[in-house]
């Protein structure tokens, strides 16, 4: 048995991370972890443990260890929303429970990235199967393909777009959560939102992550009275960090949702106020209707589950998610390239490797774009997505990467298509969070939760209540192609359509040993289309490659959406940026803000690392 560590003396010795000295650390990482700290209560249930697969110091870099438990854990992107999960786990509920605990309290305390106003994708593992729960997103009945078009034909900035009614779609995660509970549920539906309807009525602590998007955000949040009177204080400034701020009408609608199930949400008041600000809006009504409220449906799809380097099955959402089958496409490529070359030189990624992961992951936006969409809707190359996955159509594709960067890919011919599609142009993507926690018996969840945008559409319902606050509104119909085809009349697989879901990059994922079936790790991140790398980079640089999940989720952000490669803003150093760049990348640095969290399977029980980025944190005993 590990020697325990206790809260004190050998905590300080066992989890330096944890509690590392404050003179070091960020506002943001001091609040994250005397939050933490004050929250839990509970000792690391192990010391320093290899996870599966550590070489110790490879690559140069120090075998390092986040906090390891022994029986149960949670990783989400705030520690009140975590410390709700764990909870639940306690009182003996499943990895399902905690998630929805979880997400209610998320709705609280980290509005402007999910919420009950939004949707999700949760990947289950029961111990016997994985199931992939679609809670995406719906385009109401009366949208056309038209919807983002100007009188003159051109789209619709985005900006324009967002903002308002126009970009809701119906909410799916209260209905989705709902069926996944009714199949995986231990304890009472009501039980689950007591943490959220408690932390709502007696208010929390406006976080630094909070308020610094409450101030990017304030000039549009202030011109609709809900969200103006909530997040604003008598002077029109965002309140500040340590503001205590209470939800009154979210707390009345999580009380009738725990009691009525998800009727409560899809009919009746609370209904009839989305549907009211969704076409109330004056300068950009939207079109969703009572009947598309009610007649939402969340889905069970069949997950996509792929071998990866011989050792590993990972298991992803298939589409309408883009996720899974462009992380495997990027990865599948990335493993037939021998040129790629060390991976890590003095704890960065060195240019040789980024070359080669930017240029497989041009190959496989490109086809994300021409391909990809609802199923629903969409038929898959050669009827199968995993023809996009396929061995020999990903050694085609690695042939086609060369010393020089390609810039620009062009998509595959991975299987007939029975018609001809337009690729469609990149569009933004933001918001997010991901959730990832292992229950008491080996149960796993990997959720990630969305409304879209930063803020959603910045509409916010009270449900119908007369009280302050509320939840927010996705704008998840920005996440179809504003133009529906191509200048000779192909459409675009994921142009908008009624009754449609639209593509996402949400990139839920849960990984096997694939020899004996155990799991052995659940991941995720918000971010856009950056979702999709910065899974990858953590899969890569923990299962791949031998580094502690802390770590790998520590290292600096990359990508390429099949255009610039984006590299994390003062992360690399000018040679890396001048080698790209003599080998033919446009190099840009952008933010890339993610907020990764994930969970490793050791000898000693669950390794955890959360993004420290955001705020998330891993809780668990």
């Amino acid at each position: 048995m590990p020697r325990p560590c206790v809260k004190g003396m050998a905590a300080m010795a066992c989890a330096p991370a944890v509690f590392a000295s404050k003179s070091s650390l960020s506002r943001l990482e001091v609040w994250r972890r005397v939050l933490l700290s004050g929250l839990v209560g509970v000792a690391l249930a192990g010391c320093s443990a290899l996870p599966f697969g550590l070489k110790g110091g490879a690559f140069g870099l120090p075998a390092s260890s986040g906090p390891v438990f022994g029986r149960m854990a949670v990783a989400a992107a705030h520690p009140l929303a975590a410390q709700a999960g764990l909870q639940m786990l306690r009182e003996g509920g499943s990895a399902v429970d905690a998630a929805v605990a979880v997400q209610m309290v998320l709705t609280l305390v980290e509005p402007q990235a999910s919420g009950i106003g939004g949707g999700a994708f949760l990947l289950s593992w029961d111990g016997t199967k994985v199931q992939a729960f679609d809670g995406r997103e719906m385009a109401p009945g009366a949208v056309t393909e038209n919807l983002f078009l100007r009188p003159d034909g051109t789209p619709m900035p985005f900006a324009q777009a967002v903002v308002g009614g126009r970009s809701v779609g119906v909410p799916g995660v209260v209905a989705m959560l709902e069926a996944a509970h009714r199949q995986h549920g231990r304890l009472p539906w009501a039980r689950l939102f007591e943490p959220a309807i408690r932390l709502a009525e007696e208010g929390f602590s406006v976080s630094p992550y909070l308020h610094r998007q409450l101030l990017q955000e304030k000039a549009t949040l202030a011109t609709r009275p809900q969200s103006a009177a909530y997040w604003l204080g008598p002077d029109g400034e965002p309140w500040p960090v340590g503001h205590p701020l209470r939800n009154p009408a979210l707390a009345q609608v999580l009380r009738a949702i725990g009691r009525d199930g998800a009727a409560a949400f899809y009919e009746g008041p609370v209904a009839a106020d989305i549907v009211a600000r969704v076409q109330g809006h004056s300068g950009n009504p939207g079109h969703l209707t009572l009947a598309d409220l009610d007649g939402y449906l969340p889905k069970e799809r069949e997950p996509i589950c792929t071998p990866w380097k011989v050792k590993f099955k990972v298991c992803g959402f298939p589409p309408p998610s883009s996720g899974h089958l462009a992380l495997m496409q990027t990865l599948g490529v990335l493993e037939r390239l021998p040129r790629a070359g060390e991976p890590l030189r003095q704890g960065l990624p060195t240019p040789n490797w980024l070359h080669a992961y930017t240029e497989a992951a041009r190959l496989a936006f490109a086809d994300r774009a021409a391909y990809v969409g609802d199923p629903d809707y969409v038929p898959a190359p050669g009827n199968d997505w995993r023809s996009l996955l396929d061995p020999a159509y990903l050694a085609r594709r690695a042939a086609l990467v060369g010393p020089q960067s390609m810039r620009t890919a062009k998509p595959g011919n991975p299987g007939p298509l029975p018609q001809a599609q337009a690729p469609m142009a990149e569009q933004s993507e933001f918001g997010t969070s991901h959730v990832s926690i292992v229950d008491a018996q080996g149960r796993a969840v990997a959720m990630t939760t969305t409304i879209e945008a930063v803020w959603g559409s910045r509409l916010m319902s009270d449900g119908g209540s007369g009280l302050p606050g509320g939840f927010m509104l996705n704008n998840q119909l920005t996440d179809f192609s504003f133009v529906p085809s191509d200048a000779q009349g192909h459409p675009v697989a994921n142009r908008v359509q009624p009754g449609k879901r639209p593509r996402s990059s949400m990139s839920p994922t849960l990984v096997f040993d694939a020899r004996d079936g155990a799991l052995l790790m659940t991941l995720g991140a918000p971010g856009g289309a950056g979702i999709i790398h910065y899974t990858a980079k953590t899969l890569f640089f923990t299962l791949g490659a031998g580094l502690a999940p802390q770590p790998a989720v520590d290292l600096p952000n990359f990508a390429s959406m099949n255009g610039p490669t984006l590299l994390e803003r003062g992360r690399f150093p000018p040679a890396t940026l001048q080698t790209l760049r003599e080998r033919g990348h446009e190099v840009n640095e952008a933010a890339l803000d993610s907020g990764i969290q994930a969970l490793l399977r050791t000898p000693r029980g669950w390794m955890g690392a959360a993004d420290p980025r955001r705020e998330g944190v891993v809780v668990g005993e």
